[in-house]
C-alpha cells in the first residue's frame, strides 16, 4: 500500500513575468529617474551659467572712474594722465571681475568649453598691453634716452603674461600684480612723483600701433568670407584667404573685446590729450574713431554668428563688424597723418 505523500501549498501561481513589479527593481528604477533627472537639472543650470558668463561687459564712463578714483567732483581737478591710467586699471579689473572671472584658463566647467567670451578677452587683453607698452615706452617718457617709470616697467611685463596658465603662477595673479602697480603709478601722477607727456610725438607711436592692429583685425574678418587677398610670395599673385568656418566666431569676438577695450583707451585719450588735438583740429578724427568702433559693439540678434555670402540670405556678421573696423582704421590714419604735419 502506497503512501501519498502531501505536498505543501504554495498559494496561487503568479501571472506574468515573474519579479516585474517586485520592489527591489522598483527602488532601482526610482534611483535611475533621480540620477536622471539631476543630470537635466544640472545641465540646465550649466546653461544658465553659461549664457550669464557670455554676456559681453557694458562700457564704463572713463572720466566718472578717474574721478571716483582721485575723489574729486570737478574732472578739471584731474592730474594728467590721471584718466588714461584709470582707463587701463578699469579695463583690466573689468577682464578680472566680471561674471565668472577670467575665463581663458579655466579647466572646469562651464569655462573649459566656452570660447567666444575667451575670445572676447584676449582681444580685450591685446588692446590692454597695447595702451600699457604705448605708456610705459612713450607716453611717460620725455625722450628715448628718460629712465622709463619704475611701476610702468613692473605692469607690462605683467600684462604680457600667458593668458591660459592656470597653473602657479596663475594669469589672474600676474594681472593682479600689474593692476596694482598701475594703480601705484596713478598715486604717484595725482602726488606729482611721476609723468605723463601728452605730446603730439607720443600719440602717434599709439596710433601706429592702433592701425596695424585695426587693419589686421578688419582683414581677418573680411577673410570669413573669403574677401581677403594677400600676395603669395612664391608667385606674387593675389591668393585668396578663408578663415575656417570653426574659427569665425573666435575671430570676431576678439575684434569685439578689441574694440571694446580700445574705446575705453581713446575715450581717456580724448581728454589727457585735448590740448594738442584742439590745437590741430585732430579732436574730430578721434572722435570719429571713437564713434565707429562703439557702433560696432552693436547688439546681435542670432545666438550664432552669421556668416552669409555677399547678398545672400543671411546677413555676415563679421564682414559687419570689418566694415566699421576699417573705417576707423581710415580715421586713425587720417589723425596720425594730422598730428605728423604739425
Amino acid at each position: 500500500m502506497s503512501v501519498l505523500k502531501k505536498m505543501p501549498s504554495r498559494g496561487p501561481t503568479p501571472v506574468g513575468p515573474p519579479g516585474r513589479f517586485s520592489p527591489k527593481m522598483s527602488k532601482e528604477r526610482g534611483i535611475a529617474w533621480s540620477i536622471g533627472m539631476g543630470v537635466v537639472v544640472l545641465l540646465l543650470l550649466l546653461g544658465i551659467l553659461t549664457e550669464y558668463w557670455g554676456q559681453e561687459p557694458d562700457r564704463f564712463d572713463v572720466q566718472k572712474a578717474a574721478m571716483e578714483a582721485a575723489g574729486v567732483e570737478n574732472v578739471k581737478e584731474l592730474p594728467l594722465g590721471y584718466a588714461y591710467a584709470t582707463a587701463i586699471i578699469e579695463v583690466a579689473q573689468t577682464l578680472l571681475h566680471k561674471p565668472g572671472g577670467f575665463l581663458s584658463n579655466d579647466m572646469f566647467p562651464p569655462g573649459v568649453f566656452m570660447d567666444n567670451m575667451p575670445g572676447w578677452e584676449y582681444g580685450a587683453l591685446t588692446a590692454l598691453r597695447d595702451g600699457t607698452s604705448a605708456l610705459r615706452n612713450h607716453i611717460a617718457r620725455a625722450q628715448s634716452q628718460s629712465k622709463e617709470d619704475a611701476d610702468l616697467a613692473k605692469a607690462e611685463p605683467m600684462f604680457y603674461f600667458d593668458h591660459k596658465s592656470w597653473q602657479l603662477p596663475s594669469s589672474e595673479s600676474e594681472y593682479f600684480k600689474g593692476v596694482e602697480a598701475m594703480e601705484h603709478y596713478r598715486e604717484r601722477l595725482a602726488q606729482r612723483e611721476s609723468q605723463f607727456y601728452a605730446r603730439a610725438d607720443n600719440l602717434r607711436q599709439y596710433l601706429e600701433i592702433l592701425e596695424k592692429r585695426l587693419g589686421s583685425l578688419s582683414n581677418r574678418l573680411s577673410a570669413s568670407a573669403g574677401d581677403s587677398r594677400q600676395l603669395s610670395p612664391e608667385q606674387l599673385q593675389p591668393v585668396q584667404m578663408k578663415t575656417s568656418w570653426m574659427m569665425i566666431d573666435d575671430v570676431f569676438f576678439e575684434a569685439r573685446g578689441y574694440c571694446w577695450a580700445t574705446i575705453q583707451i581713446l575715450r581717456a585719450v580724448e581728454y589727457d590729450f585735448r590740448d594738442i588735438l584742439g590745437n590741430k583740429t585732430a579732436m574730430v578724427s578721434l572722435q570719429s574713431i571713437i564713434h565707429e568702433l562703439e557702433d560696432g559693439q552693436a547688439e546681435f540678434l542670432s545666438p550664432v554668428i552669421l556668416n552669409g555670402g555677399g547678398f545672400g540670405l543671411f546677413a555676415n556678421y563679421s564682414l559687419t563688424l570689418a566694415n566699421y573696423i576699417a573705417r576707423a582704421n581710415a580715421a586713425t590714419i587720417d589723425l596720425r597723418n594730422l598730428l605728423q604735419q604739425g
